[in-house]
């Protein structure tokens, strides 16, 4: 039986774990083939490697790379990769979570210039970053789709947010800037806004238990949001119906946002 999205191909950075792995198992049972660039510990690798036959075992083909997506040599080498193989992506897909959760203060653990910086550069202008090399290599398909994942957080202040906060402000810039200027290309570009959703990127940001706990209170549906979710919109986006939606910010949160 011929599925969805046989013969399609997704780039999916960070797709090990959280939003990106969730998003992996949607595609992949739908066809989709995955490329997968993901870091991981030899701890780590046992569960990774389990993870990643479930994707196998729905028939696609599955490349992953355990390396650090952030760094401008991996850029080189992965897209170099693809050329290789003469693979065309119909889908890019954001998911790197690498940044700094420190508070604004006068105390020695309090975040840094450097650490806005590392984070703004790992979980923003990487978007960009791929998204230049790859158009560059002419690795998109036509049409294609670039989605990348931010949060609330980006106008909502959160202690030890900052950071991160002003990283997914930078993806959401971008992400307009390339829904107009890479339109000529066949390439849509949108933000998935998730609402808060456990994970082990939420695991680490201070004071997160009042924040589910206020989150369900908050939620129409008195829950947090399903990492499956997300996935579910991202099969949507991944649809070529839904190609005319460009540069927005799509809530993706049971209504979290309106109260």
């Amino acid at each position: 039986m011929v599925k969805k999205y046989s013969n399609k191909w997704a780039l999916i950075l960070g797709g090990s774990s959280g939003l990106g792995y969730a998003s992996a198992l949607e595609l992949a049972q739908q066809g989709m083939n995955l490329i997968i660039v993901y870091r991981a510990s030899r701890m780590m690798m046992e569960k990774v490697n389990s993870d990643f036959e479930q994707l196998k075992s729905y028939g696609i083909e599955l490349i992953a790379f355990n390396k650090d997506a952030t760094r401008s040599i991996v850029v080189d080498e992965i897209s170099q990769a693809l050329v290789t193989k003469n693979i065309k992506l119909h889908i890019l897909l954001h998911s790197i979570a690498k940044g700094n959760l420190k508070p604004i203060s006068k105390e020695q653990d309090s975040l840094t210039s450097q650490d806005f910086e590392q984070t703004v550069s790992s979980m923003g202008l990487s978007l960009y970053t791929w998204s230049m090399q790859l158009l560059k290599k002419d690795l998109f398909d036509k049409p294609a789709r670039i989605i990348s994942f931010t949060s609330e957080g980006s106008s909502r202040v959160l202690p030890g947010y900052a950071a991160v906060s002003a990283a997914k402000t930078t993806l959401e810039s971008i992400t307009r800037s390339l829904a107009v200027e890479l339109a000529p290309y066949q390439i849509s570009s949108i933000c998935i806004q998730a609402g808060v959703t456990l994970t082990q990127s939420l695991s680490r940001i201070p004071g997160v238990d009042q924040i589910i706990d206020k989150t369900k209170k908050r939620n129409p549906f008195n829950r947090l949001t399903q990492p499956q979710d997300i996935a579910r919109v991202v099969e949507l986006m991944c649809d070529p119906a839904s190609f005319w939606i460009n540069g927005d910010v799509i809530k993706v949160d049971g209504g979290e946002h309106l109260r």
